[in-house]
């Protein structure tokens, strides 16, 4: 398989999500409420849609486990590769209307996320990686060049330096407090959705701890970023963050280290 064609195949299918989410973002919308209480939109069910039929079109008969149809995800295929996609990954970020939520779709291969794509439409900007392609990011605004710029981590700061600390928006966590005092001096960025990995990667942040609950489709597709980018997605154990087991669908507690 050549994942720098996989690479520009499934880049397409995110903008094309992030089309249909923005068509709605731009109007009231509806709002459900999920069994775990998490809210549910018309661009959720849109996004869905486009990036489910756009993959089943590609070769490989790869199959799908999306967020929202977990439930009908029949396992890997039989050489261990799955898509993993959150639609709309940041939907009360969505919801707030801040910009700050993303379409994310990775391949996992045998419990590794081999090729990543985040599309963050409101703030037009995407972030792709592949393996033994490299990780890159492309700004497509008015007056933005829209080209792939490599992307690279920006390495452990010096002794005595104040680390760049990225943390959810939405989702704080009691035991952060406690894992920031070890770290020692540090400033602490806000940022909902995948972004916060995108950060790392992309040397905007050198830390982001995530001490509370995730599921596997949040950090696939940016996890592949930090990856190629040089950086590492591991649990508190220093083991890396794993897909191998989909039916479980919750992370446990990781850290992106970009050094």
């Amino acid at each position: 398989m050549d994942l720098s064609t996989l690479l520009d195949s499934v880049e397409g299918i995110a903008l094309q999500a992030g089309d249909a989410i923005m068509s709605i973002y731009s109007r009231e919308f509806s709002i459900e409420e999920k069994e775990d209480k998490s809210p549910l939109t018309e661009a959720d069910k849109a996004a869905h849609e486009v990036i489910v039929a756009g993959l089943e079109a590609l070769p490989g008969g790869i199959p799908v486990l999306s967020e929202e149809d977990a439930e009908g995800f029949a396992g890997a295929d039989d050489n261990g590769r799955y898509w993993l996609v959150d639609p709309l990954d940041g939907t009360k970020e969505f919801i707030k209307r801040n910009g700050e939520f993303t379409v994310n779709i990775a391949l996992i291969e045998s419990g590794r996320p081999v090729l990543g794509v985040v599309v963050a439409p409101a703030l037009e900007v995407s972030y792709l990686a592949a393996r033994d392609v490299g990780a890159f990011k492309i700004e497509w605004g008015e007056g933005k060049a829209s080209e792939r710029r490599a992307i690279r981590v920006a390495g452990e700061p010096v002794e005595g330096a104040t680390w760049r600390v990225v943390g959810s928006r939405s989702h704080p966590s009691p035991d952060l407090a406690a894992w920031l005092e070890t770290l020692g001096s540090h400033d602490m960025v806000p940022m909902g959705s995948s972004l916060k990995l995108c950060l790392v990667a992309e040397g905007a942040a050198d830390v982001y701890p995530r001490l509370g609950p995730t599921c596997l489709w949040d950090t696939g597709a940016a996890h592949a970023v930090v990856e190629q980018a040089g950086g590492r997605v591991e649990t508190l154990e220093a083991k890396p963050l794993d897909y191998a087991t989909p039916s479980e669908k919750l992370n446990p507690y990781f850290i992106v280290w970009g050094q």
